[in-house]
């Protein structure tokens, strides 16, 4: 990722152990609709996903935090600074990466890196010799003096994240930076975002669609339904509370059907989840063992090709923050 110059860091505003974002009893609404019922929440992490359905509210939040929206009620701050109070800073240290393309279709990739950022208060010597840094990081320097217009969905995506990155932002929104891609040009926008994310140099905020990205990339997550947030945790935390302390395990049936031991197991006091013809989810009974499963299973005649110890995926866990109704924030 491009780094400031040495005059252009000494001008920044010092770095502190502020939150990416912090809300406050958030409240926004769109002229008599409120669409954010009072978030609160604090966002610590390098890469923080946010994720929701249709309608949750999450274009609502991110126009908020640039300051496109004000808040009805409440406060949104990003990295200390309050986006209503000081809106122009906060901008100043935003790179965002929009969802639809907002290209000036005949202008070169360079010239319009340059131009962006210009905008977001380069100087324009600065703002040039950083776009070409830019482009050739994420991967456009040979066609960096190409229209924008004629290129590839995929190079149009790098050119979008080219631009939220040139004036070394800390703190980067990626709205559906993968929407779209094939297979390919995603693994290189992951591969970026990640190495963007390890190189420390400032936190990203990811709204995607695809909870694979997250879960490949993000470190926190929050989940937002008709907007309130439902959910809120550091993953890695959150799948080992989610073990609720007894194991969970991956059964592969070979030839049978598992819909007879998922009954055996239920009738034990387990929790069992078919996922497939031959496939179980069982988290078992306190204090039962997994040899009680293959006992259980030979009592039916079943063969269990393959068992392996399970974890709560992003997926599951969304799933069920959208069974669950709206609750308090988990922290904030």
């Amino acid at each position: 990722m491009p780094t400031a110059t040495a005059s252009e860091t000494a001008a920044a505003p010092a770095r502190s152990t502020a939150p990416a974002v912090a809300l406050a009893g958030l409240r926004v609404g769109y002229g008599k609709r409120e669409i954010l019922h009072g978030l609160n929440a604090a966002l610590h992490g390098r890469v923080i996903g946010l994720l929701g359905p249709n309608g949750a509210g999450k274009s609502t939040l991110i126009a908020t935090l640039l300051g496109f929206l004000r808040p009805a009620a409440g406060t949104a701050s990003v990295l200390g600074m309050d986006v209503a109070q000081a809106g122009q800073q906060v901008r100043g240290q935003i790179g965002y990466m929009p969802e639809n393309d907002a290209f000036i279709a005949n202008q070169s990739a360079v010239s319009f890196v340059r131009m962006m950022g210009e905008l977001a208060g380069l100087p324009a010597e600065a703002a040039l010799e950083r776009a070409h840094e830019a482009l050739f990081y994420v991967g456009l320097g040979e066609a960096r003096y190409r229209a924008v217009g004629g290129y590839s969905l995929g190079m149009k995506q790098l050119a979008k994240l080219a631009q939220a990155i040139v004036h070394g932002p800390r703190l980067l929104i990626l709205d559906e930076p993968t929407n779209s891609l094939d297979p390919p040009a995603r693994l290189r926008m992951l591969r970026l975002i990640r190495e963007i994310r390890d190189a420390g140099a400032c936190q990203i905020l990811l709204c995607s669609h695809l909870l694979r990205d997250v879960e490949e990339t993000c470190d926190e997550v929050v989940i937002l339904k008709q907007g309130r947030i439902v959910h809120h945790a550091d993953l890695a935390a959150d799948r080992a509370a989610a073990g609720r302390s007894v194991p969970v395990l991956e059964i592969e049936l070979h030839g049978g059907e598992a819909a007879a031991l998922a009954a055996a197991a239920q009738a034990r006091g387990c929790e069992a989840t078919r996922v497939s013809g031959n496939r179980l989810r069982l988290a078992l009974a306190r204090g039962m063992e997994a040899g009680e499963v293959f006992r259980m299973a030979a009592e039916h005649q079943l063969q269990v090709r393959r068992l392996s110890q399970g974890r709560d995926t992003l997926e599951d866990i969304f799933l069920r923050a959208m069974r669950d109704e709206p609750a308090p924030e988990a922290r904030g």
